[in-house]
């Protein structure tokens, strides 16, 4: 786990590159604290620069990059992990590797199979290539997008890094609002696809490399893995699939344990944490857990930790820490390190956690992804509960009903589209509350930015086809960056075992009511009885109802007047009226109807939801401009 950057020119010194390399460097030292390197490669009339910080995880002597081959002098960087590199390494009998670790392997494998190399790498990477026989420069990122790539234009100047202050940094661009995300941005609360926003910088999308030709100066992006969700094998037996999903699990978290420094594991009260915790102690002992409580009794889950801790008191140290309302003073911290804005308040505790975690480890297992991959979400028993409402009869559809509320008003709007389905799911403000804050009347086309969508054949199942843009949309751009960011501002790595592509390839092929059951009114339904099959999980932690990772936010800033001083004199001042970019007057309609009243860890969306995402944005706009 570490930083890349980079950065191809045809105009600076070498003198000069090798300056703004350093300031790269130094801007993602937190990313990589333990050793540092760049070196410069010439090639015709182009210089490019490749930089790297590193994070000591795995072959803590011979590991440093960038790596070069002696025959070819290709040479590559890589953020992240390739955790199957001993088995790739095998494939090499002959070849004379110079470090133990595992990003040599990914080069040697590029130079035996060109661009097909990133088929047989099983892990978290976005890393660059620098090929000077065939004149260019790759960089490639993981399937689902676990670690981030940008990249950027300017000056003759091609810049590539881990982060977006480096691009700037190596750019010496001065970042500059992207307008066109805003409506994206505060509809979703984060902005999806290559797009960020900040004009000019990109995200090379997850499961996609960018081929730079060197001598034209152009590039292309080429996806190498689509999640193709259109595969539901119906003759797979339910006893079958147990048994599968568990190997396959099992195995994501034993080669995720490879590593030369101590790893721990990330604990909530959740089935997908104590999963991953569990199964790390079925390989290692005296297993480090880490979790955030809550002193709000319908948020906080350390009752559930204490219980699964409980049961097996000789396997585990357990660290916890409180988050309360004065993580907000954090805030500021917080969207710095993310760079893009992101406003769902799962961001407070996910950055208390890493701290924590960071104290005592450098590695840690985390449950991430279950839910986007198994269909864990409540919206995706809402959607399953759609399908069956017109085949019931009126008792069994009242009864559905009952449990499911939300059902009614969701079967009135409900879309063929699948991708007006998710919009319908994930929207935070209406069309006109939109039009009524920046002042710009927005379609559903305008918002859903196209690259970020998957490739969808129309022959999915509507709960298929619901995973599969959860997959390609919520997961890589939210989710998972939250994670990245965040760890990585402690200098911690995340380890992320049910993204392994192997147990997502095969989630693909299960029968959608082995991932969302109706009967028993949950998702992940394979995962819990496989868990439980196999003695991982009690019952009551197997089965127990999914509890969101929200934070009591409504409660937190229903009292306004104990909110940090930065947040008030967003509030209360002429903050948001000297930026001139969203409306004071319909803001001041929602920070004054404010309140904790019905909103629970389940409220997808809330008053408190939209002025969240107000402050992160002003906030985020003030420090960046």
């Amino acid at each position: 786990m570490c930083g890349i950057h980079g950065i191809v020119s045809y105009c600076l010194s070498k003198k000069e590159l090798a300056e703004r390399l350093h300031k790269m460097e130094r801007i993602q030292l937190h990313r990589g604290p333990d050793d540092q390197r760049s070196e410069i490669y010439l090639l015709n009339h182009a210089k490019i620069g490749f930089g790297f910080v590193r994070l000591s995880i795995l072959d803590l002597k011979t590991g440093m990059q960038p790596i070069i081959c002696p025959v070819d002098k290709s040479a590559i960087i890589c953020n992240g992990q390739i955790y199957n590199y001993l088995e790739l390494r095998n494939l090499f009998s002959s070849e004379m590797f110079t470090t133990k670790g595992d990003i040599e392997v990914a080069l040697a494998l590029y130079r035996k199979s060109g661009l097909e190399f990133l088929q047989f790498l099983n892990g978290m990477y976005a890393g660059a290539i620098f090929d000077p026989q065939k004149q260019k420069l790759i960089l490639f990122r993981d399937r689902f997008g676990i670690k981030p790539l940008y990249y950027t234009e300017h000056d003759n100047n091609f810049i590539f890094a881990s982060e977006i202050k480096a691009v700037f940094q190596g750019s010496q661009m001065k970042p500059v609002l992207n307008t066109k995300g805003l409506g994206t941005f505060f509809s979703y609360r984060y902005l999806p696809g290559q797009q960020t926003m900040f004009k000019k910088i990109k995200r090379v999308p997850p499961g996609s490399f960018l081929e730079y030709d060197l001598e034209k100066k152009k590039y292309q992006i080429i996806r190498y893995w689509e999640y193709n969700l259109d595969r539901e094998n119906h003759l797979l037996s339910l006893q079958d699939a147990q048994d599968k999903f568990y190997s396959l699990f099992s195995d994501a978290v034993r080669i995720r344990l490879r590593s030369d420094v101590e790893v721990g594991s990330l604990l909530s009260g959740g089935i997908d944490s104590s999963a991953v915790a569990a199964s790390t102690q079925t390989i290692k002992s005296n297993v480090k857990l880490f979790t955030i409580s809550f002193s709000e009794p319908k948020y906080d889950e350390l009752y559930q930790v204490k219980k699964f801790i409980r049961n097996r008191p000789e396997h585990y140290k357990h660290y916890h820490r409180c988050c309360g309302k004065e993580i907000l003073q954090l805030l500021p911290d917080i969207i710095d390190s993310i760079e893009d804005p992101v406003s769902l308040g799962a961001i407070l505790p996910t950055y208390q956690v890493c701290k924590l975690a960071s104290e005592h480890v450098k590695v840690v297992l985390t449950g991430e992804g279950a839910d986007e991959i198994f269909g864990g979400y409540r919206k995706f028993l809402i959607e399953m509960a759609a399908l069956s409402y017109p085949q019931l009869k009126p008792e069994k559809q009242k009864n559905l009903m009952a449990i499911y509320p939300e059902l009614a008003d969701y079967l009135k709007i409900r879309f063929n589209d699948p991708r007006k389905r998710y919009i319908q799911a994930e929207l935070l403000f209406t069309t006109q509350e939109l039009k009524d804050l920046i002042g710009v009347e927005y379609t559903d086309d305008d918002i859903l930015p196209f690259d970020a969508l998957p490739h969808l054949k129309g022959t999915e199942h509507p709960l298929n086809a619901a995973i599969a843009m959860e997959s390609r949309f919520r997961l890589p751009d939210y989710v998972i960056v939250r994670l990245d960011k965040l760890s990585m501002r402690h200098s911690l790595e995340a380890r992320t075992p049910f993204l392994d592509y192997r147990v997502a390839e095969f989630a693909a092929t299960l029968p959608v009511k082995y991932k969302v059951n109706l009967e028993f009114g949950q998702g992940k339904f394979i995962c819990r009885q496989s868990f439980y099959k196999n003695k991982l999980l009690d019952n009551n932690t197997a089965f127990r109802t999914k509890q969101p990772f929200t934070i009591p936010m409504a409660q937190w800033f229903a009292d306004t007047d104990n909110l940090p001083d930065f947040l008030k004199e967003i509030i209360y001042g002429d903050v948001i009226k000297q930026q001139g970019i969203l409306d004071y007057k319909s803001i001041g309609k929602i920070f004054n109807s404010i309140s904790e009243k019905n909103v629970g860890p389940a409220t997808l969306v809330s008053n408190v939801d939209k002025m969240f995402a107000v402050l992160i944005f002003t906030l985020w706009y003030s420090k960046f401009f």
